[in-house]
């Protein structure tokens, strides 16, 4: 399980340093793509692979399964971090992600987030304030 808030930044080359702890579990390799609110998605390969089952089993026939899919296997990358624990994010995912030199990367349970400090900052500043009403939503009976 991904954890943590992290603050890396991203060489001349487009690579990103993966935080110590994740390294294990990444170690086998990664996929990044794109992901909501114009953050990057980093899952282990074994997760990416358990995603991609299940947007298999969709119909072809539902529309907004298609154009996910697309979006998202379109958008990916697999690399496997070198022995520095660093991947190279592509200039298409860069850009999608409106990524600077400066990073955070946040555990997000199964996948790992990377976001662009100030984004991150206006997402948390827009959205922390909603979070205890959320939880009712996301966790019938609260915790």
């Amino acid at each position: 399980m991904f954890l943590g808030t992290h603050t890396p930044r991203l060489d001349d080359k487009g690579r990103l340093i993966l935080p110590a702890r994740f390294r294990d579990e990444l170690a086998g390799g990664v996929v990044i793509t794109k992901g909501q609110e114009r953050c990057l998605y980093v899952f282990p390969t074994p997760e990416f692979q358990r995603i991609a089952g299940q947007l298999a089993e969709a119909p072809m026939t539902h529309k907004a399964a298609r154009a996910y899919s697309r979006v998202f296997f379109a958008s990916a990358h697999d690399e496997i971090p070198d022995k520095q624990g660093r991947v190279t994010i592509p200039g298409h995912l860069r850009e999608y992600a409106g990524l600077d030199r400066d990073l955070v990367v946040i555990g997000a349970s199964t996948r790992v987030e990377v976001w662009d400090r100030l984004a991150w900052d206006a997402y948390l500043e827009a959205n922390e304030d909603e979070f205890a009403d959320i939880e009712e939503g996301v966790l019938p009976g609260g915790l």
